[in-house]
């Protein structure tokens, strides 16, 4: 009986000891996510890992012991502001006005975009497919294509554009305006007016040339970064 008290009391020493480490353990975690949010918002997805772990106040071997690659952490670290961008489009496919609910779409798009460096990076970047960032991608861009379709069969829309165009100029406006933030940081919206006047159907004149193909509209924004 003595020596099985023993154990047990052993094993519940063990155990009170564990439970800090796994404390610890999410404690760091949370913290290499929380400056990585910081870092991206700033600087983009290329931000310094070794910056980012010093923000943290954890050393870089802990950050890739919880993130092995940078994806893993953009992944983790963005994935909020993806979910908030479908709830957007979901939001803006309820509005019973088609017109409405697309230019409160873009502007969300715009101002996240023209805010924060890292969620532009994240709508032209790519990560693995079976990633849930890339999962909940996939369903913002299926989406807004169906946002785009309602949009045009209301007739409020013109109808010779695309997902591709859009998305081109919504990306032109917040790079044209990033040279300006600090300046102007609202300057995005006089743009995105502008931008929003000439896809109105009953303004529209027949435009010149096809659309960008959606894989080198992408890659042009990749090399843009």
């Amino acid at each position: 009986m003595g020596a099985a008290r023993g154990g047990d009391e052993q094993a519940g020493n063990t155990d009170i000891q564990q439970r800090p480490r796994r404390r610890d353990a999410r404690d760091n975690r949370d913290k290499v996510i929380a400056a990585a949010r910081v870092r991206f918002v700033a600087e983009g997805l290329d931000a310094s890992l070794n910056a980012i772990a010093r923000d943290a106040e954890v050393s870089i071997g802990t950050l890739y012991n919880h993130f092995p690659t940078r994806e893993t952490l953009i992944g983790e670290a963005l994935l909020e502001r993806v979910e908030e961008s479908v709830r957007s489009a979901e939001a803006a496919l309820r509005n019973p006005d088609p017109w409405a609910g697309l230019v409160e779409h873009l502007t969300m798009l715009a101002e996240s975009q023209s805010r924060d460096r890292g969620f532009t990076d994240i709508c032209v970047r790519s990560l693995p497919p079976e990633s849930p960032i890339e999962i909940t991608k996939l369903r913002g861009h299926t989406l807004f294509h169906e946002l785009i379709a309602r949009v045009q069969e209301s007739g409020a829309l013109r109808s010779d554009v695309d997902v591709a165009d859009i998305g081109l100029l919504l990306w032109a406006i917040v790079r044209a305006t990033e040279a300006v933030r600090v300046q102007a940081p609202d300057a995005w919206r006089r743009h995105l007016g502008v931008l929003l006047d000439g896809l109105r159907a009953d303004a529209a004149h027949p435009l010149p040339g096809t659309p960008i193909d959606h894989e080198i509209l992408s890659a042009a924004m990749r090399l843009g970064q």
